[in-house]
């Protein structure tokens, strides 16, 4: 958690963030001046800028951890001799520690500047928004930290611990509390946040999309091992739910790749985004996912380096379709395939817009990119780096002249610098969140409004979807699978469904292919050179000598950063029961 390194300094880093500047209406910070909380928060604009930076600065170091933990953990990514694949992290593991840094850092600013807000000489509306967006923030990132840490302390209020000292032997809350604290701050979120914000700005209806997600999860947790959720949790994560999507007023876009587009930033079906900025003014403030994930000459920066990894062969099987299927004749039916992972075959009009493929069509072609990279972008790998046969398509921006045309805040990308947004909590989400809860327990349900919910979501991804007449947890369990790859979420899926049903969370992620797929560089080579598509399954075949990793109860619940456990003993102690209404408010 880092406790002993953040929790000393965060008044002062919160007030220096704020000092940051940048091109974006909706990223503005405070001019770079001798600002300091005692002398800010006089006005509307004041106050709006003071909380702008918790869309984007705290959760740098989170990054990684978001694609390592949620796609890679789960089986949904493939990344080499990573601890991640193997389920193996331990607590030096640097990804894991900016990961536990981040959201506690989120957590101390969040608290320090919701107290600076409330000496605010602003207009109560404004002073009441940016109030619910700092608690949105917090419970957030508590929800990240109970579903990767299991038991963790609260912190709430820095102040408090700074003055008398407790941050050095805080102790550990057990779960339910943390759930429960979790509510109650999104609930006080919801107080405080008009139901309709500005484009981009968590509101009402985003804390609820939350609270819904939060109570579905807590449904889980005192089974006993009976498979049974509870069932008042479950009424609630459906009733707010259902009310989000009645009431909210947003609707899903109509094209899905859409949603992760440079231009789409403030999209209304995002009610969660992290929106960064290229400014190179400071780091933090950018998304630098497209290095991680990007290939080799995908943009002209030489910053890319994730070419070797890639959505896994257990993935794309759950889409339909095979490394070794034939792109002239590909069982392709759902649009979020491609939107989410480049294979043989694939062409993007939203990548380089400004380049022309051997085909006089304007942008990315895929399999040109890695073998005739001389004629076509700034030079490319030269060979198909992916073990999977497949690379990432989500959280790329594209090229300096698609970055240049497209980001909302006018800046141009550079090294490790882009502005396209990050969305982790989205509407469509909510659909399937209802619709789960509406299952419940019963394994199935022929209720209209559940099936009217999920179907929208299929429907947009597979036009030839007819509306089922019932519905299975299976059912949604896939389909959440599928919306919501590569989006940091599915391992906490898998962490939830541990909570009630842990033999099969454990079955599933055994039987995952999470390994290589070989020979797919000479496959394509030859496909692309030759027009044939010639499989030899002697050499192209995938691995089934790497063995699967290991799960057990243990697996779900991620190790603290070994230096906080150093610097708070207390933290090896069993968790203590705190109940959290009688204990804190806001």
């Amino acid at each position: 958690m880092k406790l002993h390194k953040y929790i000393n300094r965060i008044a002062l880093s919160a007030v220096l963030s704020m000092s940051l500047a940048s091109c974006s209406d909706f990223l503005d910070r405070p001019a770079e001046d001798s600002y300091n909380a005692g002398t800010f928060y006089k006005d509307d604009t004041q106050c709006i800028q003071g909380v702008n930076y918790l869309y984007n600065s705290p959760w740098y170091d989170f990054q990684r951890g978001f694609i390592k933990v949620g796609e890679v953990m789960s089986g949904n990514y493939y990344w080499g001799s990573s601890p991640y694949m193997t389920l193996t992290v331990n607590g030096t593991d640097e990804d894991l520690v900016n990961m536990s840094y981040s959201l506690w850092s989120v957590i101390g600013h969040a608290n320090t500047v919701y107290n600076n807000l409330k000496g605010a000489t602003a207009s109560a509306a404004v002073k009441n928004q940016c109030m619910g967006e700092c608690l949105a923030w917090k419970a957030m990132a508590y929800f990240f930290l109970v579903r990767s840490f299991g038991e963790v302390p609260i912190v709430h209020d820095n102040s408090t611990m700074l003055a008398d000292g407790s941050y050095s032997n805080t102790r550990k809350v057990e779960k339910a509390d943390i759930y429960e604290y979790i509510i109650m701050t999104l609930e006080k979120a919801m107080e405080l946040l008009p139901k309709s914000g500005s484009p981009g700005r968590v509101d009402y209806y985003a804390a609820e999309g939350l609270l819904a997600k939060v109570y579905l999860t807590k449904s889980g947790l005192a089974t006993n091992g009976n498979g049974q959720r509870n069932a008042e949790d479950l009424a609630k994560a459906a009733m707010y739910a259902k009310d989000v999507i009645d009431n909210s007023g947003r609707k899903l876009m109509t094209t899905y790749s859409d949603v992760f587009r440079l231009q789409n930033a403030f999209n209304s079906e995002a009610l969660f985004s992290w929106l960064w900025t290229a400014d190179t003014s400071v780091w933090t403030v950018q998304n630098t996912l497209q290095s991680d994930l990007g290939m080799q000459g995908f943009d002209e920066f030489g910053d890319c380096w994730g070419g070797y990894n890639g959505p896994s062969i257990d993935l794309q099987e759950a889409f339909g379709v095979s490394p070794i299927d034939n792109p002239d004749g590909r069982a392709d039916v759902d649009v979020r395939r491609k939107a989410t992972m480049m294979m043989a075959g694939d062409f993007y009009e939203y990548f380089w817009t400004d380049k022309t493929d051997n085909k006089g069509r304007k942008g990315f072609n895929f399999l040109q990119f890695l073998y005739d990279s001389n004629d076509y972008g700034s030079g490319g790998p030269g060979l198909l780096q992916s073990a999977t046969g497949a690379n990432s398509v989500k959280h790329l921006y594209g090229d300096a002249y698609d970055h240049k045309t497209y980001a909302v805040d006018g800046i141009s990308a550079s090294n490790m610098h882009s502005s396209l947004s990050t969305p982790i909590l989205r509407l469509s989400d909510v659909y399937l969140i209802y619709a789960e809860a509406v299952i419940g327990n019963n394994g199935s349900t022929t209720d209209a409004n559940a099936i009217d919910a999920f179907y929208a979501v299929r429907s947009r991804a597979i036009k030839s979807a007819s509306r089922p007449t019932s519905l299975t947890w299976s059912d949604v369990w896939k389909e959440r699978r599928l919306e919501l790859a590569m989006e940091g979420d599915r391992w906490y899926d898998f962490v939830r469904r541990s909570y009630y049903d842990l033999s099969g969370a454990i079955s599933e992620l055994k039987q995952q292919k999470r390994n290589a797929y070989f020979g797919l560089d000479a496959l394509y080579k030859n496909y692309y050179t030759s027009g044939s598509w010639n499989v030899n399954t002697t050499d192209m075949k995938y691995d089934t000598d790497t063995q699967a990793p290991n799960v057990t109860q243990q697996t779900f619940t991620m190790p603290y950063p070994t230096q906080d456990v150093v610097f708070n003993q207390r933290l090896l102690d069993n968790a203590i029961h705190v109940d959290v209404r009688a204990t804190y408010s806001y």
